[in-house]
C-alpha cells in the first residue's frame, strides 16, 4: 500500500457512500425482528457479483447472476427468514415478483433490481408479507438507513456486520461502504455469506469485476465457521459514481489504492463473521507465512481453521499444537514438514516440526483470549495467507438442532 493512502473509518455502512438510501423495515416474516432491506442508489451503478458454487442454487442467486450479465444494477432488495431456495418454478416466480414490485415503486427498469435472500431453505416466500413490506420500505429510504438495512438481513447472527471508509482518488474523496450477514453455513467456497458493498467512485464494470474477485480471494474466501457452503451465497459490488472522481478505467495507482480499500473493508467484514460463529465464543486468525506459493498458503490456513480438532481445543484452550501440524498435512499444501514452526500467539510450540519446552500456562492463556492468532512458518518460501474461524462449542449444536423452530 502505498504511504500516501489514508483510510479513514466513516459511519453509516452502506449509506455512507454519496447518492445511495437504504432502510430495513419489519414486513412480519419474522414476527418482531427487521427481516426486510433494500439498497437504492439515486444513480444507475456499474456493478458486479461472486456467487455459491453450490450446485444447488437458489432462485435470487439465479436472477440476480442473470440480471448482472450487463454489469448494471441500481437497486437491492434482500429478505431474511426465507432461502428461497429449492422452491421450484414458484421460486423465480416470487424473485421476479418482488423484483418488479420493487421497480414499480422506485421508477427504475426491472433489470435493475437484484434480489437476495436468507433463511429456511425449502419454504415458499410468504409474499404478501413482502409486497406489503416493499411498499413500507421504500417509504422509509433514507441516507441513514444503512444500520437498519444491515439488521434486516441477520438470522442468526447476534450483532449486525458494517463498516465504511472514506480516501481519495487522485486528490477526491470517495467512500467505500459494506454490509454482510452470516453466522453458519459458511466455509471458504466462494463468497461463504451475504455481503453488499456500495460506493460512489466511478469505476468501470470490468476493473470492478477483477478488484471484486481479487479481493474475495483474500477475505471471504478465507473464512470458515462450519465446512457448510449456502445455496444463497453471494457478494455484490455497486458503484454509482457520486463522488465525481475521474472514471477509472485502466489498472494504475488508483486502482491500486481502491482495491487495498475494498479489501480493508472486506477484511473487517470476514473477520466480524468469523467471530460471530454460531455458539462461537472466540474468533481465531491462522496465518500461513513462507510458503512456496500462495495456494500452498491458503489450502493449509483455511484447513487449519476449518478443522473440527483444532476448533475444540481452542474451545477448551488445550495448547494441541499436532492437531494443527496434522491438519496442514492433510491440506493438500507441499511443504517440509521438518522445517514448520508454530506459534501460539506469542509462544513458540514447535520448532521444526517437534516440540518445544513451552509455557503451558502462558498458551492456554492465550488461547483463551477473545481473539487467538495461530502462525505457521513453513520455511520454504515467501508467499503468505491469513484465513479467519471461530472454535466449535456445545452452542453451535443447540443452535443448529432447532434451527426451523
Amino acid at each position: 500500500m502505498s504511504k500516501e493512502f489514508k483510510l479513514e473509518l466513516v459511519p453509516g455502512g452502506v449509506t455512507a457512500a454519496s447518492g445511495f438510501t437504504a432502510c430495513g423495515v419489519r414486513a412480519g416474516i419474522k414476527n418482531d425482528k427487521k427481516d426486510l432491506a433494500i439498497i437504492y442508489s439515486k444513480l444507475p451503478c456499474s456493478a458486479t457479483g461472486v456467487y455459491t458454487t453450490n450446485k444447488v442454487q437458489a432462485a435470487p442467486v439465479q436472477l440476480t447472476r442473470q440480471r448482472l450479465s450487463d454489469g448494471h444494477a441500481q437497486a437491492v432488495i434482500i429478505n431474511s427468514g426465507y432461502a428461497n431456495a429449492c422452491n421450484g418454478p414458484q421460486g423465480l416466480r416470487d424473485a421476479l415478483k418482488t423484483s418488479s414490485v420493487l421497480a414499480e415503486s422506485l421508477n427504475i427498469q426491472e433489470n435493475q433490481v437484484l434480489v437476495a435472500s436468507t433463511g429456511v431453505i425449502g419454504q415458499n416466500l410468504p409474499m404478501d408479507k413482502i409486497l406489503n413490506g416493499i411498499a413500507l420500505a421504500v417509504s422509509q429510504l433514507s441516507p441513514e438507513g444503512g444500520p437498519d438495512a444491515a439488521e434486516a438481513i441477520m438470522t442468526t447472527d447476534t450483532v449486525s456486520k458494517q463498516i465504511a471508509v472514506k480516501f481519495e482518488l487522485s486528490g477526491v474523496p470517495v467512500v467505500i461502504g459494506g454490509m454482510a450477514k452470516g453466522s453458519g453455513m459458511i466455509h471458504p467456497n466462494m463468497a461463504t455469506m451475504l455481503g453488499f458493498i456500495t460506493t460512489d467512485a466511478a469505476v468501470d464494470v470490468h476493473l470492478l469485476n477483477k478488484a471484486l474477485k481479487s479481493v474475495v480471494e483474500k477475505t471471504f474466501n478465507m473464512i470458515t465457521v462450519d465446512g457448510d457452503t449456502s445455496t444463497n451465497d453471494m457478494v455484490l459490488l455497486l458503484a454509482n459514481g457520486a463522488a465525481g472522481n475521474q472514471q477509472l478505467d485502466s489498472e494504475g495507482s488508483d486502482f491500486e489504492l481502491f482495491c487495498c480499500a475494498l479489501c480493508e473493508v472486506c477484511i473487517s467484514l470476514s473477520k466480524e463473521i468469523a467471530g460471530d460463529g454460531e455458539g462461537a465464543t472466540k474468533l481465531v486468525e491462522v496465518k500461513v507465512i513462507n510458503a512456496a506459493t500462495v495456494n500452498d498458503a491458503r489450502l493449509a490456513a483455511k484447513t487449519v481453521a476449518a478443522s473440527n480438532l483444532v476448533k475444540t481445543a481452542i474451545f477448551g484452550a488445550d495448547a494441541n499444537w499436532g492437531r494443527i501440524i496434522c491438519a496442514a498435512g492433510y491440506s493438500g499444501a507441499d511443504f517440509d514438514p521438518g522445517k514448520v514452526d508454530i506459534f501460539l500467539g506469542n509462544e513458540q510450540v514447535a520448532k521444526d516440526g517437534k516440540a518445544l519446552d513451552f509455557s503451558e500456562e502462558n498458551a492456554s492463556e492465550i488461547l483463551s483470549q477473545k481473539e487467538v492468532k495461530i502462525l505457521i512458518d513453513f520455511k520454504t518460501g515467501t508467499e503468505t495467507a491469513t484465513a479467519w474461524g471461530c472454535d466449535l462449542t456445545y452452542d453451535y449444536i443447540k443452535i443448529n438442532g432447532s434451527y426451523r423452530s
